[in-house]
């Protein structure tokens, strides 16, 4: 298949693009490199996928030194004409839509970056895909679209109407994008509610890094809601692989779905979402422990209260994926935690 990738320098974006560029499939990778973090290590993963920084010009496909098969298009998905020629020039049989802007506390700090990027940008995929006869968009949806649900696990089945931050509130608003274009257009879309993704390459504004960042420098670490916090961790070869299952297989009309008791996860049109986490949530201060068993060291930690924005637990009823794919995310925490040290101490050269 002919696949486009936004966020292909994104740290889900990298890992997915360089599985399907082993397994076969024409990948072009959409990305416009912002500085929301560290541009370099964009540019160093981008690199592991061929593309070399000094060959990428705006607006132009660049083919990949490594992988015959894959391009990489510098170019931001605000920008409705040059995302139309793309479509048009491109013919892709499948979108993943993995550029956003991420974080839920820069929310806080920058709302019009979340509007841009995941609202205007993602009309712009939603039309360009209408219009260019794409048959398949996987888009990324959040786990933080539960906001204040605390009904748990988490379900697709239940309404998610009270979302605590904007970065929720605009992924929820995707999942409601989405429905509308299968709905009026017959467009199959698949939106995957990703539970705290990590692994080799993460991002650096994220838990995970900050926290081994510091360890290895011997700083000390702020840890919110003192430690209690429950995280359903999901490692992001366990993401890819839910990625793909959805890629293979999109979204179909549920010939059960009644409008008298509607259920959210699906519709009578070719429309679904679904949880990918690993169904087993974490606390913070296990999660860390992970981190100082790896390095051998204990981690100097600052108690602090919870974020605006953040909530205390997530958990994944995973249900579907098992049901539909007979898959289900199963890569332990301390398996998972180990092999991004790893990475990290090679990425920086530090002797572990």
């Amino acid at each position: 298949m002919k696949i486009l990738v936004t966020g292909m320098a994104g740290f889900i974006g990298f890992h997915l693009s360089l599985e399907l560029a082993r397994r076969g499939d024409e990948v072009v990778g959409l990305d416009c490199v912002n500085d929301y973090y560290d541009v370099n290590l964009k540019y160093a993963r981008l690199n592991e996928l061929g593309i070399k920084r000094q060959n990428i010009k705006e607006n132009e496909l660049i083919k990949s030194e490594k992988y015959p098969n894959l391009s990489f298009f510098k170019a931001n998905l605000e920008d409705f004409d040059t995302m139309k020629k793309l479509f048009e020039a491109a013919k892709f049989d499948v979108v993943v839509n993995l550029a956003a802007q991420a974080g839920v506390r820069y929310s806080l700090i920058n709302p019009h970056a979340y509007i841009d990027s995941n609202i205007t940008g993602f009309v712009n995929i939603l039309e360009c895909c209408r219009h260019y006869a794409v048959q398949n968009l996987v888009y990324a949806s959040s786990s933080s679209v539960y906001g204040l649900n605390e009904n748990m696990p988490f379900s697709t089945h239940e309404s998610v109407n009270h979302p605590i931050s904007l970065y929720a509130a605009t992924k929820k608003s995707n999942e409601l994008m989405a429905h509308t274009y299968s709905h009026l257009f017959g467009l199959p879309t698949t939106g995957l509610r990703f539970f705290t993704v990590y692994g080799p390459w993460g991002r650096p504004d994220m838990a995970l890094f900050l926290f081994t960042d510091a360890a290895v420098h011997d700083k000390s670490i702020d840890v919110y809601n003192y430690g209690k916090m429950l995280r359903d961790f999901t490692y992001v070869g366990d993401i890819v692989k839910g990625v793909i299952k959805c890629i293979d297989n999109p979204a179909g009309p549920n010939p059960k779905w009644n409008s008298k008791v509607p259920d959210p996860a699906t519709s009578s049109a070719p429309y679904k979402v679904y949880n990918i986490g690993n169904n087993s949530p974490v606390e913070l201060l296990d999660y860390i422990k992970a981190i100082e068993l790896r390095l051998g060291k204990e981690i100097n930690k600052n108690l602090m209260p919870i974020q605006p924005g953040d909530v205390p637990a997530t958990y994944a009823d995973v249900g579907d994926l098992v049901k539909d794919f007979d898959y289900k995310p199963n890569t332990s925490v301390n398996d998972g935690v180990a092999k991004f040290v790893d990475w990290y101490l090679d990425y920086y050269q530090i002797k572990g």
